[in-house]
């Protein structure tokens, strides 16, 4: 079930990204149990003019994208992990996000709002 759910998530998620960003990451290193996999960006337009300074080299500046794919997720009853494995604002050679599916969210209504 979990496989099959983010399997049918990811065109979504590859559409968003091209739509607010104007990128398509790519999906690889799928988990065995099909619940994690890394979306890898070659260009992340989040950082063209973006240099971090000495004292701030282990921020993760684009840590935001992470935020908004919980949240939108969240929004479609999906609970995910969600955190930069690489950032080619730190100097690797592309921007890696690695997701994890957690558990489907189960709407609970209040008594007598159904």
């Amino acid at each position: 079930q979990k496989n099959k759910s983010n399997r049918q998530t990811l065109p979504k998620k590859q559409v968003a990204f091209k739509m607010y960003l104007g990128i398509t990451p790519s999906v690889t290193n799928w988990s065995p149990a099909g619940d994690e996999f890394s979306l890898m960006l070659e260009n992340n337009p989040l950082v063209d003019f973006v240099e971090l300074p000495d004292n701030h080299s282990t921020l993760i500046y684009s840590n935001l994208l992470c935020g908004v794919l919980r949240g939108a997720l969240e929004m479609v009853q999906m609970a995910v992990d969600v955190r930069f494995v690489q950032d080619t604002l730190r100097g690797d050679s592309v921007t890696e996000i690695r997701m994890k599916f957690i558990k489907r969210i189960e709407e609970n209504l209040p008594a007598g709002d159904e």
